[in-house]
């Protein structure tokens, strides 16, 4: 064990699953994409997307930061479990705040201050934790020292002083703030410890699957309130259609397959797939699945408020743009994501993705619901083609993961 009689620390061991601790800190992202999701709906502006993306960006480094820790020690055992307590108020209180996190609400405490603060207090709890792991590991321990000096002085810090600025500064400080901690993480090193491929796997599929209860969420929240009618059922089967074809374009064949290479892959190779497939990959898919929602909320709307659009209004600007756009990201960001891991490209997702760019202008002319049967009928096309044409290699791939 890590330091037993210390900390009461206990590794996580090969072959590890979850633990249900983790899974109830994930609620804390639940809500946060909730809160994302809300705060570009109400004002759908360029302006609101890229706050929202860089929010995003940050409550992600935060998730990704304990899906790291929990793969070297338990979650739910000894000081650990303290820990992941205190990190979930810390990163509940940065959701709570999320739509003051740029513009202080009148009244109460200074919202952008309590956003950074919130955030550095879970980053400090991580980085101790992690440094009372590493006690008996010199080479980890020298990595967390390595990584922790820059992360921690840019990315939190800037946020700090972003949080005493306004406009086009806060702004620059929050791109500086984001990037330069994930650049940091990037030179930073190799020397992290991955104990258990098959937690670390499970950890990321559990997230995506939580993206995708967001967008179903999102369903359900615009047409909060309105009647029943075939529009609003026909809507809502197309939405969750559409989640459900993601689903399948994730866990189908490609997890599997960067599944099989992390477990087979050791030392640094092990690391960098689970760095890149998975620490750095997985935030557009996440950035897809929350720009659909945001689509899905508004057409759902569009086609269930009868007082304020008919069923011939077209979907238009940033709602459409984020409906076909975060599809094609998502799909963009599995080929990044198992090439990263395997080297193959899956080109029909690529062309797929390129066709959805492309349909945005006919989209723009076409029912909101119109543009809604499309996205879903290219999804079905695509893992149609899939699963007719990789047929034998699928068969390969998810028999051996039976095995």
């Amino acid at each position: 064990m890590i330091g037993t009689k210390r900390v009461r620390f206990q590794p996580t061991a090969e072959g590890a699953s979850v633990t249900q601790l983790e899974l109830f800190f994930d609620l804390v992202l639940v809500f946060a994409f909730t809160m994302v999701t809300g705060l570009v709906a109400e004002e759908p502006s360029a302006k609101n997307m890229l706050r929202a993306l860089l929010v995003l960006a940050v409550m992600w480094w935060l998730w990704i930061a304990y899906s790291w820790l929990g793969n070297v020690v338990r979650a739910d055992e000894g000081i650990a479990r303290i820990a992941m307590f205190v990190a979930m108020g810390g990163g509940f209180l940065a959701a709570l705040t999320i739509p003051e996190a740029f513009d202080d609400l009148p009244g109460g405490w200074f919202g952008p201050l309590v956003f950074a603060i919130a955030y550095l207090i879970v980053r400090l709890v991580h980085v101790g934790m992690f440094w009372l792991a590493s006690a008996e590991d010199s080479r980890l321990r020298n990595q967390v020292l390595r990584w922790a000096l820059g992360s921690i002085s840019i990315g939190t810090t800037l946020l700090v002083i972003a949080a005493m600025t306004s406009g086009v500064v806060q702004i620059a400080l929050w791109i500086a703030a984001v990037a330069g901690d994930y650049l940091w993480t990037l030179f930073a090193g190799t020397d992290w410890r991955l104990n258990s491929a098959r937690h670390f796997v499970e950890r990321y599929g559990l997230i995506i699957i939580v993206a995708l209860g967001e967008s179903i969420v999102s369903i359900g929240i615009g047409v909060a309130g309105l009647p029943i009618s075939w529009p609003i059922v026909l809507g809502s089967m197309l939405g969750l259609a559409i989640s459900g074809l993601l689903w399948w374009a994730y866990f189908d064949v490609a997890a599997l397959s960067v599944e099989h290479e992390l477990v087979r892959a050791e030392g640094t190779r092990q690391i960098k797939i689970a760095t890149g497939s998975y620490t750095f990959w997985h935030f557009p898919m996440i950035v897809g699945i929350i720009a659909l929602s945001l689509g899905l909320k508004k057409v759902l709307y569009y086609v269930g408020d009868s007082s304020h659009h008919t069923l011939q209004d077209a979907l238009y600007g940033i709602p459409l743009y984020a409906l076909y756009g975060g599809v094609a990201l998502y799909l963009i960001a599995l080929v990044g994501f198992k090439h990263y891991a395997t080297g193959a490209v899956t080109v029909p997702r690529v062309v797929a993705a390129a066709v959805l760019l492309a349909l945005i202008p006919l989209a723009c002319a076409l029912p909101a619901l119109a543009s809604l049967s499309l996205l879903c009928v290219l999804l079905i096309g695509l893992i149609a083609w899939e699963t007719v044409r990789f047929a034998q290699p699928r068969d390969e791939i998810r028999h051996a993961a039976a095995d």
